[in-house]
């Protein structure tokens, strides 16, 4: 009798567990609309259908490539580097053809992830890419650079030691410091810097969209971070069940919540101490910084910690584009690097000073490493990829094409077909007598 019961309890604890994984896994994936709406709204109106293509390839194309290639290769790249066992054979077998398909719901969670950091990296290139350069960055990233990474830190390589709970380095620096590395290569868009290096401001279109694309974000964050506690209920060899992950959820719940409001005080505070107005972009992208900071540490640090980590990582985000965009020339549109990389490094660093053990320098020392090795790894296999794009002439498109937008150069769209064109009449066509009079369409009447 109590064998049976134990057998329903562990159907149950399993049942549990995978539907906590598989909805958090939706719930990241549903992030996919906040990138697409907030890479959207800071591009201007000519190129929001190809940002929002590429946006829509990143999953379609990554999640796929990560799933006959990407997924083993990680699991290979642990066991080498980390001196355990593996087969090369066996990585592929394990993922295409698992012993229970319960092994999948794992696999769609590790592929979420995935794909979160390929798509961080087409708001960085935005507006001048041509998107067959863009889209095999994004194989080759699925498929090689992430599951290296991943390799290296989760699959128990030899960077096993460096604490990432939920990604902030592993997927936000990584994809942050890929964004900055092909913005670099591929250059800036024409007109945004003259001659002697002075930036000329290029608007988005659609600030609506973009705050709108961060709080979708916000909201699937909470999978992203609260999430990972991916083992609700636990069965102890008694037969008790007990909790899992769950037993530090509420920290994570907490610290998440505390970091992401402070990374848009930090970043308001500083826009007002710069210019004395609070610029709305800046709060919202702080909010983000907020989050990417503590994503790597949440499950461990001191609630004090995330309001810190939080703030310095909001405020840090104006010195940092400006420092890019100002003193590197570099073009990064939506601002994935101070959002997503020198925040996701920020976050790592300051684990020991915060953690709930309290501060060590062999962990100072093992986070210092994987930020190191990390970063180094994304530059170098990046750099590699969008040099050879760039030299067989692959990696952005014409100046008439950049000129014109990418939406009828590379799609044959028109996202806002009636802005702008006499001969079509969104709002019913009514005329008016005088020239000065500003229609609802954006159109002029002739």
């Amino acid at each position: 009798m109590n064998v049976l019961m134990q057998s329903d309890l562990s159907a149950i604890v399993e049942a549990v567990n995978l539907v906590w994984v598989l909805t958090v896994t939706f719930l990241i994936f549903f992030m996919h609309a906040g990138f697409a709406m907030l890479e959207a709204g800071q591009v201007r109106s000519k190129n929001v259908a190809n940002q929002l293509t590429k946006n829509l390839l990143t999953w379609s194309v990554g999640v796929i490539v990560f799933f006959l290639v990407g997924a083993a290769i990680s699991t290979i790249v642990g066991g080498v580097t980390g001196g355990g066992s593996y087969s090369v054979g066996g990585a592929f077998m394990d993922i295409w053809y698992p012993g229970e398909s319960t092994a999948w719901v794992g696999w769609l969670f590790g592929a979420v992830f995935a794909m979160t950091a390929a798509t961080i990296v087409s708001g960085a290139v935005a507006g001048r890419a041509k998107l067959r350069a863009y889209v095999t960055y994004t194989i080759v990233l699925a498929g090689v650079i992430y599951p290296v990474v991943v390799g290296f830190t989760w699959a128990g390589g030899f960077l096993s030691n460096f604490h990432d709970f939920a990604g902030g380095m592993i997927v936000h620096g990584m994809g942050g410091i890929a964004g900055l590395t092909a913005a670099w290569i591929i250059g800036p868009r024409m007109d945004r810097f003259n001659a002697d290096g002075s930036v000329n401001v290029i608007p988005g279109h659609s600030l609506t969209f973009a705050v709108l694309g961060t709080l979708v974000l916000a909201f699937g964050w909470y999978g992203f971070n609260v999430g990972t506690a991916a083992a609700p209920l636990a069965m102890a060899d008694d037969g008790s069940v007990t909790l899992g992950s769950f037993s530090y959820v509420g920290r994570v719940a907490l610290t998440t919540t505390l970091a992401m409001g402070a990374g848009a005080i930090g970043a308001a505070a500083l826009s007002m101490m710069k210019t004395g107005k609070v610029d709305t972009l800046y709060v919202a992208n702080g909010l983000l910084a907020g989050l990417v900071g503590i994503t790597s540490v949440t499950d461990a640090v001191v609630w004090p910690g995330a309001l810190v980590i939080g703030l310095l990582a909001g405020a840090q985000l104006p010195i940092v584009f400006e420092f890019v965009e100002k003193r590197l020339n570099i073009d990064d549109v939506c601002a994935v690097f101070p959002v997503h990389g020198s925040a996701g490094v920020l976050g790592a660093l300051l684990f020991p000073f915060f953690s709930v053990d309290g501060f060590t320098v062999g962990a100072l020392v093992n986070q210092v490493v994987g930020v190191a090795v990390i970063a180094l790894w994304t530059f170098a296999a990046t750099a590699a990829v969008f040099t050879v794009l760039k030299s067989i002439g692959q990696a952005r498109v014409t100046p008439e094409h950049e000129r014109a937008g990418l939406d009828t150069s590379e799609h044959g769209v028109d996202t806002y077909p009636e802005f702008g064109k006499p001969d079509v009449a969104a709002d019913g066509g009514i005329t008016f007598e005088s020239e000065d009079v500003v229609r609802t369409d954006g159109g002029s009447e002739e």
